[in-house]
């Protein structure tokens, strides 16, 4: 079962032109800000999308590194970034995805006449079908 919550190390690099961050037990999460505040939301939300491709695709998970244990680059900051993961599943879970379908031209100009909500109706015959809530 995956964790509610998670907390990791991040390091905040202050230049001229705006905020890099790294967390060094998750290679590849590296978002940007311009301002403090940016960069808080933003390694917030670059931590859960990164943690949640992770769960997805079965990796195993790092546990953070130990403050005492870090050794940044001079000028970095080191801030514990943490983040709710439920409410980050339960948001890219239930995104909208767009397909497209085919229809023969009769059942759509039907469909059309009695103004079905096309959308709604695959929802509900998915759902139907594979017995899901």
């Amino acid at each position: 079962m995956f964790q509610a919550m998670y907390h990791y190390p991040a390091f905040f690099y202050f230049d001229p032109d705006g905020i890099s961050i790294e967390f060094p037990d998750l290679p590849g999460c590296l978002p940007c800000a311009h301002s403090e505040d940016e960069a808080f939301q933003n390694a917030r939300e670059a931590l859960g999308l990164h943690l949640y491709g992770m769960e997805q695709d079965g990796d195993k998970i790092p546990s953070p590194t130990p403050i005492h244990q870090l050794h940044p680059e001079d000028g970095a900051v080191v801030v514990m970034v943490d983040v709710f993961m439920p409410a980050v599943r339960d948001r890219l879970n239930n995104r909208v995805v767009k397909k497209t379908l085919t229809l023969p031209a009769w059942l759509n100009a039907e469909a059309e006449a009695a103004q079905v909500n096309f959308s709604q109706v695959l929802q509900d015959g998915l759902k139907s079908y594979l017995h899901a809530t």
